[in-house]
C-alpha cells in the first residue's frame, strides 16, 4: 500500500507546490497518496509542513513517520509540544546558492564602499582613499552549520580573511574557527564586516547585545539574512546612532513585514530587504521532500533531522 503525504503548508504553497511534487514523486519512482487534506490522521505518514494557523495540533498523526519542514528554519516548529515525529528541515542547493550570493554581493558591496559612489553623484572626483584588498579585509560569520559554511568558504574563496563562529567546534576549509564563548569575543572584536547565520534559539536571541556590539572594530558592517531575533534592536539602533556600527543590512525581522513606522526603513545606516537572501525553490525542495519519502520507505536514516535540544 502506498504511503501517504498530508501537505499541510497552506492552501497557496499547496497551489505551488502540488503538481511539481507529483512529478517529482514519479520521477523518483515513489507512489503516494498526497493530498492536502486528512481526513483520517492515523493513515497519514508523512506530513510536509510550514507554520500555519490551520495547523499546529500533530497529536492526531499517531503513525506519521516523519515531519517534513518547508522552511529552514525551525523555531516556529520545534517547541510546539504535540510535535513528536521526526522532524526534518528543508536544506537543498538553490536555498544555500540563493543565501551565499546575498552574502557576498552584501559584503562585497560595504567592503568596496559602494554606496558612497552609488548615493554620492554630486560632480565631485573623489580618488583619495582606495579600499583594501579583499585579504585585507576581516570578515566573520557567526554559525557554521550549511548556510554559514556555504557562505564562509565562499568568501575565504573571494580572498577575504574569514573567521567563522559556532557554538562546537567545527572545521571548514580556508576558514579560522572559533567555538564557545571566549571564541565569539575573538570573533566579535575581530569583524570589520560581521555575518549572521545562526538559528534562533533561547540562546542565540539577543546575542548581538549592547554589550556584544561595543567588541566591534568602530564602523564595522553587520550582514543579517539569519534571523530577526539574533539582534537587539534597540542595542543597534544606539550602536548606529553612535557611529559604533557604520551599517547594517538586514534581510529578517522579528515582525515581517517590516511595519512602515519602523526606525529600520529611515534610518541612513540601515538597508532593509524584504527576507530574499534565500528562498525554498519549489523543484529542489520537491527534490528533498520526496528523497525523504523515500528513504523512510526503505528504513533509511532521514535527511536534515533537527536535534530537538539544540532546536535546529
Amino acid at each position: 500500500m502506498p504511503p501517504t503525504i498530508f501537505f499541510a503548508a497552506g492552501p497557496a504553497n499547496w497551489a505551488e507546490y502540488e503538481a511539481p511534487l507529483r512529478a517529482a514523486l514519479a520521477r523518483a519512482g515513489v507512489a503516494a497518496d498526497l493530498s492536502d487534506r486528512a481526513p483520517d490522521p492515523e493513515a497519514v505518514d508523512y506530513i510536509v509542513y510550514a507554520p500555519t494557523r490551520e495547523f499546529s495540533d500533530f497529536t492526531p498523526y499517531r503513525n506519521c513517520k516523519a515531519v517534513l519542514s518547508l522552511w529552514a528554519g525551525v523555531e516556529r516548529i520545534v517547541g510546539n509540544r504535540t510535535l513528536t515525529q521526526p522532524l526534518a528541515r528543508m536544506v537543498n542547493p538553490e536555498l544555500t546558492e540563493g543565501m551565499v550570493e546575498y552574502v557576498a554581493g552584501h559584503v562585497l558591496r560595504h567592503h568596496l564602499g559602494m554606496d558612497a559612489h552609488i548615493r554620492g553623484q554630486d560632480g565631485v572626483w573623489r580618488n583619495e582613499i582606495m579600499p583594501p584588498l579583499a585579504r585585507e579585509r576581516k570578515v566573520t560569520v557567526l554559525g557554521l552549520g550549511e548556510l554559514g559554511a556555504a557562505s564562509a568558504r565562499a568568501l575565504a574563496g573571494l580572498n577575504f580573511a574569514v573567521a567563522g563562529w559556532s557554538r562546537t567546534p567545527r572545521q571548514v576549509e580556508g576558514v579560522e574557527c572559533l567555538s564557545g564563548a571566549a571564541g565569539l569575543e575573538t570573533a566579535l572584536r575581530r569583524a570589520e564586516i560581521l555575518v549572521l547565520l545562526m538559528p534562533l534559539t533561547a540562546d542565540t536571541e539577543n546575542l548581538l547585545d549592547a554589550g556584544r556590539l561595543a567588541l566591534l572594530p568602530r564602523g564595522a558592517a553587520i550582514v543579517n539574512p539569519g534571523r530577526g531575533g539574533l539582534i537587539d534592536d534597540a542595542a543597534l539602533l544606539a550602536a548606529l546612532d553612535a557611529g559604533r556600527v557604520g551599517h547594517a543590512t538586514l534581510d529578517v525581522f522579528r515582525t515581517e513585514p517590516l511595519p512602515k513606522d519602523h526606525p529600520y526603513w529611515a534610518h541612513p545606516r540601515v538597508t532593509v530587504t524584504p527576507h530574499i537572501a534565500a528562498d525554498t525553490r519549489v523543484p529542489g525542495a520537491c527534490a528533498v521532500l520526496v528523497e525523504n519519502v523515500r528513504r523512510g520507505e526503505a528504513g533509511e536514516p532521514f535527511l536534515h533531522l533537527v536535534d530537538r535540544v539544540r532546536g535546529y
